[in-house]
C-alpha cells in the first residue's frame, strides 16, 4: 500500500467529524489501495475516484468483488485480513483510518461507521449473488447499467471500468458483454459517447429487460 504522505484530515474540512483524524491518500489509476491477504487494520473513505475490489483464486482467475464510487467506505472486513485487494480504476482520493487504537476508536465512531458499512456490504453482497443466480445475459448487463446511473447525477454516465472487469464481476464473457452492450445501443436503449462514456435514452425499456 502507497505509505501516507498528506495531512491529518481536520473536522473543519467538510468531512464531519467521523473522519476527523483520517489520513488523505491519493492513487494513480492502477495502483493497489490494499492487497488480498494483508492486515485489515484500516477503513478507507472513497473521496474521489472509483475503485474496484478483486479476489485471484488458487488457479489463477480473478474474481471482482465490487466497484466502489465517491461517498463509499471499503477495506471493512469481519477477520482480520483482505479477503480481496483494492485496486484504482481512475485516479483516487481517500481517507483511511485506523480501525483501533484511535480516538475515533475510543469514542465508537469507528464501530458506527464499520456496522454501517456491513450493513451496506451485506445488501450489495445479496443484490450480486440475485443477480449472478437468476438472470439471463441481457438482464444482467441492463442492471448493471442502470445501478451505475443512479449512482451519478448528469446526462452522460462514466464508466470507469472496462469491459473485462464488467465481465469478471457479471458471470459473463467479454464477447457477451460485447454484444449485449451493442444490442442495446442498435436498439436505442443506450447511447454511448466513445467506449466508456453513456446514456439512457430509454429508461423504462432499460428498466424492464433489467426486470426491476
Amino acid at each position: 500500500m502507497s505509505q501516507p504522505t498528506s495531512t491529518v484530515v481536520a473536522e473543519n474540512q467538510g468531512l464531519g467529524q467521523d473522519w476527523a483524524g483520517a489520513v488523505r491518500l491519493t492513487f494513480r489509476q492502477g495502483e493497489e489501495i490494499y492487497a488480498q491477504e494483508e492486515d485489515a487494520d484500516l477503513i478507507y473513505c472513497l473521496v474521489r475516484g472509483s475503485i474496484r475490489t478483486t479476489h485471484l483464486q488458487a488457479d489463477g482467475r480473478r474474481q471482482i468483488g465490487d466497484f466502489y464510487y465517491e461517498g463509499d467506505i471499503i477495506g471493512v472486513e469481519v477477520g482480520e485480513v483482505h479477503r480481496f485487494s483494492a485496486e484504482a480504476l481512475t485516479g483516487c482520493e481517500v481517507l483511511a483510518l485506523r480501525r483501533s487504537g484511535s480516538a475515533a476508536y475510543e469514542t465508537g465512531r469507528v464501530e458506527r461507521m464499520i456496522w454501517a458499512a456491513t450493513a451496506s456490504e451485506l445488501h450489495r453482497a445479496q443484490s450480486h449473488m440475485l443477480l449472478l443466480g437468476r438472470a439471463t445475459a441481457c438482464e444482467k448487463v441492463a442492471r448493471f447499467l442502470m445501478d451505475i446511473a443512479n449512482r451519478f447525477r448528469g446526462e452522460f454516465v462514466n464508466l470507469p471500468m472496462s469491459r473485462q472487469d464488467m465481465a469478471d464481476y457479471l458471470g459473463l464473457t467479454i464477447e457477451t458483454i460485447s454484444r449485449m452492450l451493442g444490442r442495446l445501443q442498435a436498439d436505442g436503449v443506450i447511447e454511448f459517447s466513445g467506449s466508456r462514456k453513456y446514456r439512457i435514452r430509454r429508461p423504462g425499456c432499460l428498466s424492464e429487460m433489467a426486470a426491476a
